[in-house]
């Protein structure tokens, strides 16, 4: 074993960390916002020990719930990626498609990877714990296409976000919805977040959401207001994340990165 070649071999690495704020942050990132998560699901646990009758339950439907968020957004992600990645990213955009036909095909095929990944886990829970997410009854439809829908928005963002600066995004796509799932109130009521957290935490759909189905399943009340609330917001940033998709690629052709996303 020869010392020089290893520590050459280490020099490498380092100063491919120290001379990246990419890389460095995304070492930063991980740990950070798992320490965040579970920091507050513990501080609820701590403070509130009787507040679900039944929290296998609970905790198994809204972790359900939430993978509906993150399979939407990352399948929306992972088709616009694999247009990358096998370099048909020119190919796509030079074929006579409008942005709105590629859009609507990328949120329907993401639907169908979503079910796949998804319903394989729904019906393992019941027997495997007693578990179904069915007890919420009719308004998993609703929440289904509100968590789908904010799930996409993401996506968009993503996309965008691709669009403009090109591949050095795709870290982006696997962090934007871990750094959500404090703020998104998932396991635990919105009270549990210090106030300023609270402020932002209110924007977000995800709040009403997972705050409705604790609800459904606690008091067996369906709350629409909590529901319309996160449709609305839903909108607005599904809105914006159309706009900032079209703005995006407005702006990738004008400078011509398009046909180097690929590259």
């Amino acid at each position: 074993m020869n010392f020089n070649r290893m520590y050459g071999l280490f020099l490498r690495h380092f100063y491919l960390i120290k001379g990246s704020l990419p890389r460095v942050l995304d070492l930063i990132y991980w740990p950070t916002i798992q320490i965040i998560l579970w920091g507050f699901i513990s501080k609820f646990f701590s403070l509130y020990s009787n507040y679900y009758n039944d929290t296998l339950g609970i905790i198994l439907t809204c972790a359900i719930l939430y993978d509906i968020l993150f399979r939407s957004s990352i399948s929306f992600n992972m088709l616009f990626l694999e247009e990358i990645w096998s370099r048909n990213f020119t190919n796509l955009f030079i074929a006579p498609l409008k942005i709105s036909e590629i859009i609507i095909s990328l949120i329907f095929t993401a639907l169908i990877r979503t079910l796949i990944g998804l319903v394989p886990a729904i019906i393992l829970t019941s027997p495997l714990f007693g578990v179904s997410i069915l007890n919420l009854g009719l308004p998993l439809l609703l929440l289904f296409i509100s968590l789908y829908l904010f799930g996409i928005t993401l996506g968009l963002f993503v996309s965008a976000g691709l669009l403009r600066f090109g591949p050095s995004f795709e870290n982006i796509a696997w962090s934007s919805l871990f750094l959500l799932a404090p703020l998104g109130c998932i396991y635990y009521p919105i009270n549990i977040l210090p106030n300023f957290f609270q402020i932002i935490a209110k924007g977000l759909p995800l709040v009403y959401i997972f705050d409705e189905a604790r609800n459904i399943l606690i008091n067996d009340f369906v709350d629409y207001k909590n529901l319309n609330k996160a449709f609305i917001l839903n909108l607005i940033y599904l809105t914006i994340g159309i706009g900032l998709f079209y703005l995006s690629f407005l702006k990738a052709r004008i400078k011509g990165t398009l046909i180097n996303m690929g590259e």
